[in-house]
C-alpha cells in the first residue's frame, strides 16, 4: 500500500502527537475537571462547584503569601538571568583562543541545573559550614546564613536559577553571530564607541531573541519547584515558599487533588496573563528586520 507524500510528515510526527495527547492534553483537561471536585485519591471525585476557588481566595492565608514570594522570585530571576546570559554570550562572540571550550563549559549548568544532585550540592555550598562560608571566614569576614536567613534565602535560590543561564546564552550567541559585521564597521567609521554600538545596533537587533528568551524564562520561573523544595523546603519562615510548593503540599501532602488542581489552574491563568501582556507590549520594543511580517 502506497502512502501519499503529504502524509509522510504526519507519520513522523505521530509519536510526538500521541505523546502530546497522552501526557499533556488529557492531564490538562482532567485537572480542569478535578478543580471543581473534592478528590483525595482514595475516593471518587465529588463535584462541589466553585468551592475550591472560593476557599482559595477567601480562606487560604498561604495563597497570597506564596503568590507574593513567587512574584519576587520571578521578577528577580528573569531579568538577572537574561542580562547575565547576554553578557556572557557577548564575550564569547569575540574570536578568542579556546572559545569553543568556554561555550561548552558555560552550557553545562543548564544541562545539570534541574538535576536533584545539583540542588543538593547547592544546599551544601551555601550551608552555614559550606564552602562559601569557609572562604569568607578565611578572609576574616563574618559568615552569612545564606539558607537560614529569610532575607538571603530567596536570593540564594535566585542564584541557582541564574546559574542555569546556558540555554539562553546559546540562543543569544547564535543571534549575535547573525548580526552583519558591516553594521559595526559603518558605526566605527562614524566614530561610535563600543558602548554606543551595543545599545544602538546589538540590542535592537536582538530584541526578537530577547523577547523569546524572556517569555520562556518567565514561564519556567513561575513553575520553579526543584530548588525551593530540595534546598529550603519553603523555609525559613516560609520565605521561599513558592506557589509550586503550595500546589505540591495540597496535592501530595494533604491529598487534596481537587484543591491542588484549582491552584494549578490559577497559576496557569496568571502565566497566561503575563505572557499575553508581554506579547501585547512587544510591538513597542521588539524590532524585526522584515517589519514583523
Amino acid at each position: 500500500m502506497k502512502i501519499q507524500k503529504k502524509y509522510i510528515g504526519l507519520i513522523y510526527l505521530m509519536p510526538w502527537i500521541i505523546g502530546l495527547l497522552a501526557f499533556k492534553l488529557v492531564p490538562f483537561i482532567s485537572t480542569l475537571a478535578l478543580s471543581f471536585t473534592e478528590y483525595d485519591l482514595l475516593n471518587a471525585p465529588k463535584f462541589i462547584g466553585l468551592d475550591n476557588y472560593i476557599n482559595i481566595f477567601t480562606k487560604d492565608k498561604k495563597f497570597l503569601d506564596a503568590l507574593i514570594i513567587t512574584f519576587k522570585y520571578v521578577f528577580m530571576t528573569v531579568p538577572i538571568k537574561l542580562a547575565f546570559a547576554l553578557f556572557i554570550a557577548y564575550i564569547l562572540n569575540f574570536k578568542l583562543k579556546g572559545v569553543n571550550f568556554f561555550r561548552t563549559a558555560y552550557y553545562i549548568p543548564s544541562i545539570l541545573g534541574g538535576n536533584v544532585a545539583i540542588a543538593v550540592l547547592w544546599r551544601f555550598l551555601f550551608a552555614d559550614t559550606g564552602l562559601l562560608n569557609i572562604m569568607i571566614s578565611k578572609m576574616g569576614l563574618p559568615t552569612v546564613s545564606w539558607l537560614g536567613n529569610p532575607r538571603t534565602a530567596l536570593f540564594t535560590l535566585t542564584l541557582l536559577r541564574v546559574w542555569q543561564f546556558g540555554s539562553a546564552m546559546v540562543i543569544f550567541l547564535a543571534a549575535l553571530k547573525n548580526i552583519p559585521e558591516s553594521y559595526y564597521e559603518a558605526a566605527q567609521i562614524d566614530g561610535a564607541s563600543k558602548f554606543k554600538m551595543f545599545f544602538t545596533i546589538t540590542v535592537p537587533l536582538l530584541t526578537p531573541i530577547i523577547f523569546f528568551n524572556f517569555v520562556m524564562q518567565l514561564v519556567q520561573a513561575f513553575q520553579e519547584f526543584n530548588g525551593p523544595y530540595i534546598i529550603t523546603n519553603g523555609g525559613p519562615l516560609n520565605s521561599t515558599y513558592l506557589y509550586s510548593l503550595l500546589i505540591y503540599d495540597h496535592s501530595f501532602k494533604y491529598f487534596s487533588m481537587g484543591y491542588g488542581s484549582a491552584l494549578s489552574w490559577i497559576l496557569f491563568v496568571i502565566i497566561l496573563i503575563f505572557t499575553s501582556l508581554v506579547f501585547k507590549t512587544s510591538k513597542y520594543w521588539v524590532y524585526y528586520s522584515d517589519g514583523g511580517e
